[in-house]
């Protein structure tokens, strides 16, 4: 026995240095400080016949650090094989594979593949507070500055070059534009070198999502899809689409169908006029039915200057030169009239109960003295319940409002 003997490291320091403690039954060897025998020092530890090194003859030209527990830097320096390992055991296995990827079979391991993998049985994070980057676009040998992305903004060009010459198109005909305001900003604003906090996916050959659930796109603010050929989607069950504004469709060269094999197609205008034009003819056909047409005013056909006006229980017809009747036979009876069956549509209430939530604990906020900001700018004073709920709130329509905690910056 001996008193405490100091460890010779390779790196020391106040505030730095290589710390790598030995264990209890680690064969040391003992060195002197000048040769002084009251001066000992450990100056290196050794393998034994009890604890043998776990780098041999099978496995001679890797470089390990590793610790009882398990956590491993390894690094092969095979020719051919060359990899970097750095793993741990917890978490099921959580690794940084580099180089020519391998399994854990001795002596001799089978490779799985290569390049990098990040792996781990638990959780997983990727963070990066100034934006992130992800790119299958090459880059030889690191020959290039980390955020060089020319061919992302390249595609990113072309779609905006697409989008501004199909609004061309659009404004010809009246149609609804996209909003190519907002898709300039994004792009020259936001991610071109990534200016602000953005997550920008690039890769020349394709881009696949896939889950065997659900899966979601939301944004605050603008959702931009353009594509140089088709956009398909096919839906096995329901395809719903909700504006709180306006829905429009634009087709520059071959026209719009809509098809449905089954069931009733329903096209309602509940709240103002309905308007239907072409350039040429206008067919309406019943294969196997009856073609109604009812308006609880008028209906007025009228071409080339005559007309057919039916309203207030009379039909009035009129012609700039002839009107021509051809039968076999002409009836006249007395008066008489059909019922008219008018849609009757409710109107879709929009009011809400704001409710103040802790967005973690999901708890609601009691007796919170909020601010209602509205989309046009206003600020409402009110205080939510016990309940977190706030008192009614009426609108016209769909809105985007934030309630937000009193003098809240």
């Amino acid at each position: 026995e001996s008193l405490w003997v100091r460890l010779a490291r390779p790196y020391a320091g106040e505030k730095y240095g290589f710390h790598w403690p030995l264990l209890e039954g680690t064969e040391v060897a003992i060195a002197f400080e000048g040769g002084d025998p009251d001066r000992p020092y450990i100056a290196y530890a050794l393998h034994d016949s009890m604890h043998p090194d776990h780098v041999n003859l099978y496995n001679y030209k890797r470089n390990v650090l590793r610790t009882p527990a398990n956590n491993k830097l390894r690094m092969d320096d095979e020719r051919g094989r060359e990899h970097i390992k750095l793993s741990t055991e917890y978490g099921g296995k959580s690794q940084l594979n580099l180089g020519h990827l391998v399994d854990s079979q001795r002596p001799r391991p089978d490779k799985r593949g290569e390049g990098f993998e990040l792996r781990t049985d638990d959780w997983g994070a990727i963070r990066a507070g100034k934006g992130l980057f992800i790119s299958a676009d090459k880059q030889a040998r690191a020959g290039g500055e980390v955020l060089a992305m020319e061919a992302a903004l390249n595609q990113l060009q072309q779609a905006q070059a697409l989008t501004e010459t199909l609004c061309g198109a659009a404004e010809t005909a009246k149609a609804e534009l996209a909003d190519l305001q907002q898709q300039k900003a994004l792009l020259s604003e936001t991610l071109a070198e990534l200016k602000k906090s953005a997550l920008l996916l690039s890769a020349p050959e394709g881009i696949a999502q896939t889950t065997a659930k659900s899966l979601q796109l939301a944004a605050g603010e603008n959702i931009i899809a353009t594509s140089g050929k088709n956009t398909d989607f096919s839906v096995l069950k329901k395809f719903t689409v909700a504006a709180g504004d306006r829905i429009s469709l634009f087709a520059q060269k071959l026209g719009i169908k809509l098809f449905a094999s089954k069931g009733r197609v329903e096209i309602e205008a509940q709240g103002d006029e309905m308007g239907l034009a072409a350039l040429k003819d206008i067919t309406v056909n019943s294969h196997e039915g009856k073609v109604i047409i009812s308006a609880k005013k008028e209906i007025l056909l009228v071409s080339g200057g005559g007309y057919i006006r039916i309203g207030n229980g009379q039909v009035e017809c009129g012609a700039p030169n002839h009107i021509i009747q051809r039968a076999t036979a002409w009836q006249k009876f007395g008066g008489q009239s059909v019922s008219q069956s008018i849609q009757q549509w409710q109107t879709a209430n929009y009011a809400v109960t704001p409710k103040a939530v802790r967005a973690y604990k999901i708890s609601p906020l009691a007796r919170q003295n909020m601010q209602l900001h509205a989309e046009d700018g206003g600020v409402q004073a009110l205080s939510t319940a016990q309940n977190g709920k706030s008192p009614l709130q009426k609108q016209v329509g769909v809105e985007i409002s934030q309630l937000k905690i009193k003098d809240e910056e």
